[in-house]
């Protein structure tokens, strides 16, 4: 018996228990939970593309491709093959040529699942999604209990999909647009000066550092310190650090956590070098921390004064929930009830959440000492905030 999504949804919303309900808007909730059921499947199926790389030997290709190609191509069996094109198709990844059965992968999809550089690329998304998955139990077992897991305690495909998924957002506009736009364009005119040897720049929950690398090559004559409390990540930063060709004479990674990374003082003490940290940067991890108005009061103690400066990128958020409830929304406060909320309160933190909102994050970093705090800039996905002594 063939039953199509119509007489699907027509099946799931029959009923005569409440004769005020209203059918069609049953109707429509229905195909909204067949809609999200296909993309939960197919979000398994897209992380397979990618780590098979059947998007990238589309793009190769060139032209359009038949399931038997493919398979060739990527030495995969072709029935399985066959399937995952059809299911990329109907979801609107590929098109599909019914005259020559050859599906296509538009130029740009692309931009989005094979090219790394592209500011659009969003395969480490899939690859959040299926730590995510493998992480159930331990979901189901917070939830009940109000405890947290530590960052470390995740599945690890969260590290590098984090990595991958961030990279390009901050490769688009770190350097571009975030650091001109703090204090009316001073801090960048500072980093890229030679004969007072540039600042030094802190970056805090630098994790495996993708910023705090992007900073490193675009401005020469700073120092950048990356710390971060997960040993792994930061192991990972410093061999990445090495591949770019970047020496510890110019930048530095250590473990060590938000509250009680070392100031620069500690870290040059051989060479005698005085002064605090002229910038101090929190990439999306503000919010996570177990202690978020303890790591801005330990950042305002390890800042030079008054010229210091904390630039704190966070999620985009409204400060009221009702404005939050948009696909954005959906997606960050289900990142932030699995990873955010998690790891805060693993160590018996505020769990602030990935949709504080400016109110919230000015209010933490406030009563961290901070007296001047305002947005310096934002792109669809994040919010720059500024904060200084």
């Amino acid at each position: 018996m063939k039953i199509g999504y119509h007489m699907f949804i027509a099946m799931t919303t029959t009923s005569s228990s409440t004769a005020t309900m209203d059918s069609e808007k049953v109707q429509q909730f229905m195909g909204k939970v067949l809609s999200d059921f296909g993309g939960a499947a197919s979000l398994i199926l897209a992380y397979i593309g990618d780590k098979l790389g059947l998007y990238k030997a589309m793009s190769d290709f060139g032209k359009p491709i038949s399931s038997e190609e493919l398979a060739n191509f990527t030495g995969t069996s072709e029935r399985y093959i066959r399937e995952w094109l059809a299911n990329q198709a109907a979801g609107g990844y590929l098109t599909y040529d019914a005259s020559s059965r050859k599906y296509i992968l538009p130029l740009e999809h692309a931009q989005a699942l094979v090219n790394e550089d592209s500011p659009t690329y969003v395969v480490g998304g899939f690859q959040v999604m299926m730590s995510l998955c493998r992480d159930e139990a331990k979901f189901l077992d917070v939830f009940k209990t109000g405890k947290g897991i530590a960052w470390g305690d995740h599945d690890k495909d969260l590290y590098q999909g984090t990595e991958r998924f961030f990279k390009p957002l901050y490769t688009a506009n770190l350097v571009s647009s975030w650091i001109p736009a703090l204090d009316n364009g001073k801090v960048e005119q500072r980093l890229k000066q030679q004969n007072s040897g540039g600042l030094k720049v802190a970056d805090i929950g630098c994790g495996h550092g993708i910023s705090t690398i992007l900073m490193a090559k675009a401005y020469p004559n700073s120092k950048f310190y990356g710390f971060d409390n997960h040993t792994p990540s930061i192991e990972y930063a410093r061999k990445k650090a090495k591949e770019e060709g970047l020496g510890e004479d110019r930048i530095q990674f250590e473990v060590a956590s938000s509250t009680n990374f070392p100031s620069p003082q500690q870290e040059e003490e051989a060479e005698r070098k005085e002064g605090g940290y002229d910038l101090i940067t929190f990439f999306d991890c503000l919010h996570d921390m177990e202690d978020p108005q303890g790591a801005a009061a330990h950042a305002l103690s390890t800042l030079t004064k008054p010229d210091g400066t904390v630039m704190i990128v966070e999620p985009f958020a409204n400060d009221k929930l009702e404005d939050n409830l948009n696909p954005l929304g959906r997606m960050m406060y289900a990142a932030s009830a699995m990873v955010c909320i998690p790891v805060s309160l693993s160590q018996n933190g505020p769990a602030l959440g990935a949709q504080a909102g400016e109110a919230g994050i000015s209010k933490v970093v406030k009563a961290g000492g901070f007296k001047h705090f305002k947005r310096s800039a934002h792109t669809p996905f994040n919010i720059v905030y500024e904060a200084k002594p």
